[in-house]
């Protein structure tokens, strides 16, 4: 029996050392990019973040416009944008009813095709420009006479188009704005109407649907190429209409939001150039739970509003609240750096953050694409010791070692 008792003692021991903390995550210098990745108010202390505002800068010139003509904003807004493909147009000969008047669709290889003609060049062309070639070829053709507005074209439906979003986004890259859904196609098909207006081809649709701005942008000087032009356009403002976030867009232009290279907390809020919501991995399977779904996650992925805070994904993912034997335990976040691609983890005291009232200084922002894992409390951790040791040696072990360990 002492030998029995022995071997209890030692095998508790030996499990109940594995239920405190491990040490903290170790990073690479230059992972954090936010204040808020350092120090935890309890166990670790505070460091200087990377990122700081003290050490933003204003971005170099843009190489992308080298050797480009510098517009003002207006050039690219007052005039109609360029003909796309999927454009819907109205082409109305003078005299002609229903031989080649009718609505057409510009192809996906940029022409509009007439019955009996070769395919003529239309996207990239203003509609009064593809009016005026489309008339000439008539013309030369003897298919109209040569007198004035003998061929009118007018555009009845903007479709969707493909640029480029480059620079401090989340998700830089090719994206289609535009689209429209079948449904709502009706009121533009109204052969008695003349032009369109597409909001989804705005500047701030394009950004939004490169997944917004990161908190490091600098939207004092954003870039819109368009051919062998650009313009420079200040979106510090996109409350007032004049900021230019909705100015309108063409296939083929390419916006760069350049970054300063620093976090600005002030751009971490929901907004018209900010991401439409956060979705972070989360993981919360507390040793009862064998999966997320009975650890009261409904999946693999938690969708916050921009702007929300760790703790906050903690109290949605039920890591928080409970017995007050579960409370003390922590969460690790994993994030990555958007500039350096370092990725960094960051473990927290999920006590600590609820109880400290400077939380804020150490509560992270949550960004896309983040994961959160908790750990379960050393209590749980204790109990589940103890449950394998009973396992190991007899039933009743559990709640003597218990009731000794509370005496």
């Amino acid at each position: 029996m002492a030998h029995g008792n022995l071997f209890t003692t030692l095998a508790a021991a030996s499990l109940l050392a594995g239920c405190a903390a491990g040490p903290a995550p170790r990073n690479l210098p230059g992972a954090g990019w936010m204040a808020h990745h350092y120090g935890d108010g309890s166990r670790h202390p505070a460091a200087a973040a990377e990122w700081s505002l003290a050490a933003c800068q204003p971005p170099a010139t843009s190489a992308l416009v080298h050797g480009l003509e510098p517009v003002d904003a207006a050039a690219f807004t007052a005039a109609p944008a360029p003909l796309s493909p999927g454009d819907r147009l109205h082409i109305a000969l003078l005299g002609d009813v229903d031989a080649l008047t009718g609505t057409y669709v510009v192809g996906s290889d940029g022409t509009v095709t007439l019955p009996g003609l070769a395919p003529q060049p239309a996207a990239g062309l203003s509609p009064a420009r593809f009016e005026r070639a489309l008339e000439a070829r008539l013309v030369a053709d003897r298919i109209v006479r040569p007198v004035a507005r003998a061929v009118t074209v007018s555009r009845r439906e903007e479709a969707g188009i493909d640029v480029t979003v480059e620079g401090a986004v989340f998700a830089p890259g090719a994206v289609r704005v535009g689209d429209r859904r079948p449904e709502s196609l009706g009121a533009t098909r109204d052969e008695d109407r003349s032009g369109d207006d597409n909001p989804g081809r705005g500047l701030a649709a394009a950004i939004r649907a490169a997944s917004g701005i990161r908190p490091d942008a600098d939207l004092s000087a954003v870039h819109v190429l368009r051919g062998r032009r650009y313009a420079k356009l200040d979106l510090r403002a996109p409350t007032r209409p004049a900021a230019g976030t909705e100015m309108r867009l063409a296939a083929g232009d390419r916006i760069h939001v350049p970054s300063r290279g620093c976090f600005d907390e002030l751009l971490v809020r929901p907004g018209p150039l900010s991401p439409p919501g956060v979705s972070i991995y989360a993981s919360n399977l507390t040793q009862p739970a064998t999966n997320n779904a009975g650890a009261a996650l409904d999946g693999e992925a938690l969708t916050l509003p921009y702007g929300s805070r760790l703790l906050q994904a903690l109290a949605a993912m039920n890591c928080i609240g409970g017995s007050y034997f579960n409370s003390d335990r922590r969460a690790v976040l994993i994030s990555r750096n958007p500039v350096t691609r370092q990725s960094i983890v960051v473990e927290r005291d999920i006590e600590g953050l609820v109880r400290h009232a400077d939380r804020d200084r150490y509560d992270p922002y949550l960004m896309p694409g983040d994961a959160i894992a908790c750990y379960d409390s050393r209590w749980t951790n204790f109990s589940e010791a103890l449950g394998m040791v009973g396992r190991a040696v007899n039933p009743a072990l559990p709640a003597i070692a218990l009731s000794k360990t509370i005496d």
